[in-house]
């Protein structure tokens, strides 16, 4: 299902975006948080193939959309959300590649993703936030979720439920 914004288009993850999306997330200051290292075209394509053929759980739906800036006609980072319990359950994620940090990209994005799956039926959205990481955790209270008690790896588990 493909999201549209004010600014963005949140586009279904194709494999043929892997070029272009191993340009935007190539800093590797984009994995402070979340660990790893930047992926090659070649390992991104590979990863593409993975995340398009889907979960081999079948009570478990990944969606998987890159972000394309309508005026720059450019990729600026990615959103995902993993569905469970039925398709009530959504736990969220999203990354915006360093060159377009600082323009509510990523804010708009996670707006968008919560309100197109809150309107498909999901009650609860969750979202896992790295607790030095400032601003993600504003890009999920844009989005309408709060912090809670519970912790995930390390990570501040935020929610919303409708």
């Amino acid at each position: 299902m493909p999201v549209r914004t004010d600014r963005l288009d949140l586009v279904p993850l194709a494999v043929a975006h892997a070029d272009e999306m191993a340009g935007v997330l190539a800093d590797p200051a984009l994995h402070t948080f979340i660990g790893g290292a930047p992926l090659t075209a070649p390992e991104l394509r590979s990863r593409y193939e993975r995340l398009t053929a889907g979960s081999p759980d079948p009570a478990t739906v990944w969606c998987n959309w890159v972000v394309r800036l309508r005026d720059e006609d450019r990729l600026t980072g990615t959103v995902q959300a993993t569905l469970t319990d039925g398709g009530r359950t959504a736990e969220v994620a999203w990354v915006t590649g360093t060159e377009w940090q600082g323009r509510g990209i990523a804010r708009e994005a996670a707006e968008g993703l919560v309100t197109a799956l809150t309107e498909r039926g999901v009650r609860t959205v969750l979202a896992h936030v790295h607790p030095d990481h400032e601003a993600s955790a504003a890009v999920a209270r844009a989005a309408g979720l709060t912090p809670t008690d519970e912790k995930q790896d390390g990570e501040i588990r935020f929610r919303l439920s409708r």
